[in-house]
């Protein structure tokens, strides 16, 4: 793809760069688009070559998931981590993925009956959408515009008033819904006006205590105007990358907490006009909601550091007991935060404690 300025920058304009570039993708490898990746070889198996060939992540959040688990993939593409998701979260759990690619959507679904045969159950659902409105079905609105086609205002009208109704009535993803939100390296491609709009649909869809699971690429400091402005560079997974401090912000500014780094690309995937742009993977967590705010227990950090703060305002000294009311107390005794503390209940009961999944152990 030649490089073309976007002179009109918009979220049309990008969505449109970004859906031209990844229906490409979907019918021939573009390497461009990939960022190496190692996943575990016995969830690929099952997968047909070409949604192998058609990858174009960089990072495997499926690694983090656990069985039983209802997961959200956003941007799911080809369908290669919902599949691998699948296998992970076993019978019981559930994969939803979301796409605005038809070609995308095409290469995922057609393979999906093989799959599960292989696998041995079908747990895999896929929909059109767009990732920052994910109340939108646009399946269910296509369906409806075959039967109700625009061509003047009142058509116009009604298309505003079904697409609120879907949003209502029929959500693609319902409030709370979701154990887990994944995505792979599809976020930066959010046109930035809607980036704040896509958080807050994340922190929406999750279940409390829930958690987002995101790869993406980030850069060493903000992607200048000119080049947010370029079709190719932004279709790329270049113009729309978060500077690496903004996207852990990001997440703390739609209300979820206790966000951590899971892993960090050592070296630059690519530099262009001085700027690093890599991989990097988070973890965040819906808070756990409580009604009750007095002192349900106490807790005592195990260390090594002298003290910590949550991103709720809590301050722990390192071998100080301390009381806690019913929201922290149990978020506590789960990841990342599992194992670095003594929780002590009331009655003076020392509740059980998992291994530390964090660095505060």
């Amino acid at each position: 793809m030649a490089s073309e300025k976007l002179e009109n920058f918009d979220s049309r304009t990008v969505n449109e760069a970004v859906s031209e570039r990844y229906a490409a993708g979907a019918q021939a490898v573009q390497p461009a688009l990939c960022c190496p990746v190692s996943y575990d070889g016995k969830y690929l198996q099952v997968l047909p070559e070409e949604i192998l060939e058609r990858d174009y992540g960089c990072g495997d959040p499926s690694q983090h998931l656990s069985a039983g688990e209802t997961v959200l993939d956003l941007g799911s593409g080809g369908g290669k981590i919902c599949y691998i998701a699948s296998q992970v979260v076993g019978p019981e759990g559930h994969v939803v993925g979301v796409d605005m690619t038809p070609d995308m959507l095409d290469l995922a679904r057609r393979h999906q009956q093989t799959i599960a045969q292989k696998i041995g159950w079908n747990n895999v659902e896929f929909h059109r959408g767009n990732i920052e409105d994910l109340r939108l079905n646009l399946d269910l609105l296509d369906a409806w515009l075959q039967n109700n086609p625009v061509s003047d205002v009142a058509g116009y009208e009604a298309l505003q008033a079904e697409k609120e109704r879907l949003r209502r009535e029929q959500p693609m993803v319902a409030d709370c819904s979701m154990d887990v939100v994944v995505s792979n390296c599809v976020l930066n491609l959010v046109a930035p006006e809607l980036k704040r709009q896509l958080f807050a649909e994340i922190f929406r869809v999750l279940k409390p205590g829930g958690r987002a699971v995101i790869s993406d690429i980030v850069c060493d400091r903000e992607v200048p105007l000119a080049m947010q402005q370029d079709a190719e560079l932004w279709s790329g997974c270049i113009s729309g990358a978060f500077e690496e401090a903004a996207f852990v912000a990001a997440f703390v500014e739609a209300g979820m907490e206790d966000v951590q780094i899971l892993s960090r690309q050592a070296d630059a995937w690519q530099i262009v006009e001085g700027i690093e742009f890599r991989s990097m993977t988070v973890v965040a967590y819906r808070p756990i909601q409580s009604s009750c705010c007095d002192p349900c227990g106490s807790v005592i950090y195990h260390g090594p550091f002298a003290e910590i703060a949550d991103d709720a305002g809590n301050l722990y000294q390192r071998g100080r007991r301390q009381e806690v009311d019913a929201q922290t107390f149990a978020k506590l005794g789960l990841p990342p935060f599992a194992g670095c503390f003594t929780r002590i209940s009331t009655e003076g009961k020392t509740m059980a404690a998992e291994p530390s999944t964090g660095c505060c152990g």
